[in-house]
């Protein structure tokens, strides 16, 4: 039994609903998916038969290795093999924990060196800044690993953002983001009732998965997107502009 809503009845919408806290995908909904796969994707790409040798033997090194193990169910895949995993994950754009995290260590250097950004919407950084006052939570939710996804906000193009944002969730910390039970795990973290949380993203299947966690949701479809306007079972936004939210409902009195 779930709490998505039945066919016919009107989609989710967050309008003078108490929200508590707000969980934003960061890839077409936040920040540019061109970026991500033009520019991001490729980078690390490049840098992952090198990362791995250059790392060999580190807690890290063998952290990733145990992980495409697992996940290829071959216990005895050697750095070789585990680097022809990864880039066939990268390829074919797997949502693998292992890649996800290895991205993100590449992208670090990237980031500190000054090669790489994280591209943020212009309309983003105004709409954390509203939630705050407003004293709604900010939180991410990406596949891509949590250090990732900090560095791509502390490094952005609007600059250091983190400020704004309270917390981030991976594959590793709430699971696949077309699963329910993901959006249960953020719940219980959070300690925030699954019906005043909103979930942004560009994704119908994400958005489902988390209505039928019993959130709120709403789609994130920007002006150049070339799915179109239209996500069937939820309200749609070209921005954040308009995403005009009530305050945060006060602690109950203890």
């Amino acid at each position: 039994m779930t709490d998505r809503p039945a066919p016919g009845t009107p989609p989710r919408t967050p309008a003078g609903a108490p929200i508590s806290a707000v969980v934003l995908d960061i890839e077409g909904t936040t920040g540019s998916a061109d970026h991500v796969h033009t520019v991001l994707f490729p980078y690390a790409r490049k840098r992952i038969a090198g990362w791995l040798a250059a790392h060999r033997g580190e807690p890290r090194w063998t952290e990733i290795l145990d992980g495409v193990r697992a996940a290829t169910g071959t216990p005895d895949l050697d750095e070789a093999g585990a680097a022809e995993a990864l880039h066939a994950w990268a390829d074919a754009d797997v949502k693998a924990a292992p890649l996800k995290s290895l991205q993100g260590e590449i992208w670090a250097a990237g980031y500190a060196d000054g090669t790489l950004y994280g591209h943020v919407y212009d309309d983003v950084p105004d709409a954390l800044t509203r939630w705050r006052t407003a004293g709604i939570a900010r939180h991410i939710y990406s596949s891509g690993s949590v250090a990732a996804q900090r560095n791509w906000f502390a490094h952005s193009n609007h600059g250091d953002l983190t400020g704004l944002i309270d917390g981030y969730f991976d594959l590793t910390t709430a699971g696949p983001k077309r699963e329910a039970d993901s959006y249960r795990t953020i719940s219980r973290t959070l300690a925030v009732p699954p019906g005043r949380t909103l979930f942004l993203s560009d994704i119908r299947e994400e958005l489902d998965a988390a209505a039928a966690a019993g959130w709120r949701t709403a789609a994130v479809r920007r002006p150049d997107d070339p799915r179109g306007r239209s996500v069937e079972g939820h309200p749609v936004h070209g921005d954040l502009t308009g995403l005009h939210l009530p305050p945060a409902p006060p602690p109950p009195a203890a």
